[in-house]
């Protein structure tokens, strides 16, 4: 993680599920069901509460600003999808491994990326983006990151808190994933932990496979992943 971070967000911590071995498919009808259930329930919730009165979402709007970027230009990924479903946009079911970081990201608002390991290459670095900063992201257009946190590797930049890459996009042939959850940086160190262990269990036990969870934060900069 780059000091400088740590020095714009005081307390910014990200949490990491390294998983192995994992079957990437259709979900099963109870994740799509719950999927489901639970943007209706948003839709409700969202008719008489903006989207910005939500902690976590406004949690991120700030460290958006911190970094130097306009939260109401680049919106992170959560808000986004908060705003689709305000507009009855629901999301529809991909695969059980994008449908439970969906669902993770609106149920602890917060913005959430996951990242097939063997598309990554070399090291990883946490980091805030240049001018010359950018991919090929999710949403079909090329995405400037400028001032914007950043996972980036020894190639280029792969994912953010804003849109992720379709470089680095989990598939069904993938078997080694990153999940990266962008924690409150409000939320104590031992929160953050079991909120990261408890999505990590729950995502093996839909996809198979080992998980190993890990925290980066202030105390702990860095870590290998093994």
């Amino acid at each position: 993680m780059d000091m400088k971070l740590l020095a714009a967000v005081p307390g910014l911590k990200l949490g990491i599920n390294h998983y192995t071995k994992i079957t990437v498919s259709e979900s099963p009808q109870m994740l799509k069901g719950k999927l489901q259930l639970f943007q209706e329930q948003l839709f409700f919730e969202l008719e008489n509460k903006p989207v910005t009165e939500f902690p976590g979402i406004n949690e991120w709007r700030t460290v958006w600003k911190a970094l130097g970027a306009d939260p109401n230009r680049y919106r992170h990924s959560t808000e986004a999808l908060m705003r689709r479903i305000k507009k009855q946009n629901y999301i529809d079911p991909f695969h059980n491994a994008v449908d439970l970081n969906n669902f993770f990201s609106l149920q602890h608002e917060i913005p959430i990326g996951i990242y097939d390991l063997e598309k990554i290459v070399g090291n990883v670095a946490v980091t805030s983006g240049t001018e010359d900063d950018g991919y090929d992201g999710l949403n079909g257009r090329f995405n400037s990151l400028q001032n914007i946190l950043l996972l980036k590797d020894d190639y280029s930049p792969f994912g953010s808190p804003f849109v992720d890459s379709i470089r680095s996009a989990v598939t069904e042939d993938t078997t080694d994933a990153l999940h990266i959850f962008f924690l409150r940086p409000s939320m104590a160190a031992t929160e953050a932990f079991e909120l990261t262990t408890a999505c990590g269990n729950m995502f093996t036990s839909l996809s198979g496979g080992d998980v190993r969870s890990y925290i980066l934060h202030e105390g702990q900069t860095s870590i290998r992943v093994d």
